[in-house]
């Protein structure tokens, strides 16, 4: 039991995520980890492919309390939902006020307000933290992203930042806020992902529709592009995806995929919650449903007879319309942040969050799976500017859209008239352009909605809520106006 003593943190699930951050915790100096898995034969195998990992084996909830140091700390790695519930059920059984347990894995934010609260009440911390990097990050260096009370960051914040990614020396982890901060702003992260991912298919579609270029030679085109503007994980990946060849058929693996992407629901999330907010998370949106339409097959086998161009898209000069999709693509990422950094905001605000957002794209520049070249942008337009209406409006990024605005424009454009779908790039472009239009039709829409339901409308010549009594013939109108 001495040796049980020793150990500062725990982990309780052994799949491949919590096996790797258990691996990532016992190979930090200082860190010896409790490990215990509902089957013990995950953790048997954990043992023996690594016996020199500073591991201590527990065989039940009770061996595994009385393994940790106080105040005891817990990484729960389950399945989101009930098997969360029951893990916490079951060491808030065995553990004591002050004690903590931090749930990694993808819950919905709201799930961990509840949680946080009912745990709070019989003294333990529970701190909901996002984790981003996938397997590999797990193992090496995520980015983190913790919520939950400050108490439980003080014991919590050394054994994070001796595991988080490093980007310009920085440890990618801060304290993001309480309850249910740190899963509302990984929700977000991935939104944002599904954006990203979804826009740079939407470039390759292209290319490869608009120039008859192969996916080897597409490959090059996104090695080249990360090494610019656009570097990040998701480029340089792509690349690697277009440049695999099948090594049953000898075709690029890309054509041999499914063309039906899953979700696994934080985009989801991030949209429904967008709404409940008020904020215009097209490009995110879009990026969700096309996942959603790509899963249709029946459906797009009826439709696929439909008329469409008449003529296929046809590119006389390659190279300027690879640039034109360069620079589209760029345009176009900058408002799925812009758009993501707008939920956040509002978060903070219906949540009372005090989360800093600089602090945010920080943390993402490594590890995770949105880390890009420009999040240091980011966090000096909000170092800037911390009331920062619109991301998209600061220097640095209206410049960008200054200079690729019209390619951006030729590409929406030309993918319409040739029925190549982008529905990102599209959603993105429109959102931009509503963003900064003088007036927008939204008049119209709140003149039907009075009309049909007398929803009332506000002046731009006067203060106050009218309504106008519409005469059957539609010649005679009142207006009836308030402070109200």
């Amino acid at each position: 039991m001495a040796k049980a003593a020793q150990a500062n943190i725990g982990v309780v699930g052994l799949a491949v995520m919590g096996s790797n951050l258990a691996r990532n915790l016992a190979s930090r100096d200082g860190n010896t980890v409790a490990i215990f898995n509902r089957s013990y034969e995950k953790t048997a195998t954990l043992l023996a492919e690594h016996p020199e990992a500073h591991f201590v084996p527990a065989t039940s909830y009770e061996e595994f309390a009385a393994a940790l140091s106080k105040p005891r700390t817990a990484l729960i790695m389950v399945q989101a939902g009930a098997g969360t519930d029951a893990v916490i059920d079951a060491l808030t059984a065995v553990f004591e006020p002050g004690d903590i347990i931090v749930d990694g894995g993808n819950a919905l934010f709201t799930d961990t307000i509840r949680r946080e609260k009912a745990v709070r009440e019989i003294g333990i911390n529970f701190v909901g933290a996002g984790i981003s990097g996938g397997e590999e990050g797990a193992l090496l260096g995520p980015s983190i992203m913790p919520g939950g009370s400050a108490e439980a960051w003080k014991t919590l914040g050394p054994i994070l930042r001796s595991i988080a990614a490093v980007a310009e020396g920085e440890p990618c982890v801060t304290h993001v806020g309480t309850d249910g901060a740190g899963h509302f702003v990984k929700m977000i992260h991935n939104g944002i992902e599904y954006a990203d991912m979804q826009l740079i298919a939407e470039a390759y579609d292209l290319i490869r529709h608009g120039t008859g270029a192969t996916p080897a030679e597409i490959a090059d085109i996104f090695t080249e592009w990360n090494a610019g503007e656009l570097e990040s994980y998701l480029i340089e990946i792509t690349a690697e995806v277009l440049r695999h060849v099948d090594t049953k058929t000898g075709k690029p693996l890309v054509d041999v995929i499914l063309d039906q992407a899953g979700s696994k629901g934080t985009g989801v999330w991030t949209v429904q919650t967008a709404l409940d907010l008020g904020i215009p998370v097209s490009g995110i949106a879009e990026a969700v449903f096309a996942r959603a339409l790509s899963s249709k097959p029946a459906q797009r086998a009826a439709a696929s007879a439909l008329p469409g161009p008449s003529a296929p898209l046809t590119v006389t000069d390659s190279a300027a319309f690879v640039e034109d999709v360069r620079q589209a693509l760029y345009a176009s990422k900058i408002i799925a942040y812009s758009q993501g950094f707008d939920a956040i905001v509002a978060g903070a605000e219906q949540y009372n969050w005090d989360i800093k957002k600089g602090e945010i794209a920080k943390i993402w520049r490594g590890g995770c799976i949105i880390r890009a070249r420009f999040l240091n942008r980011i966090t000096d337009a909000y170092a800037e500017n911390p009331g920062l209406v619109a991301l998209v409006t600061a220097p640095f990024f209206t410049d960008v859209v200054t200079t690729t605005q019209e390619a951006w424009r030729r590409v929406v454009a030309l993918a319409a008239q040739s029925g190549i779908p982008t529905p990102s790039f599209s959603s993105s472009l429109a959102y931009y352009d509503g963003l900064r239009a003088e007036r927008l039709p939204a008049a119209l829409v709140q003149g039907q909605r009075d009309f049909f339901g007398a929803h009332t409308y506000k002046r731009i010549d006067m203060e106050g809520i009218f309504h106008t009594l519409w005469s059957g013939d539609r010649t005679e109108i009142e207006t009836e106006g308030s402070s109200h």
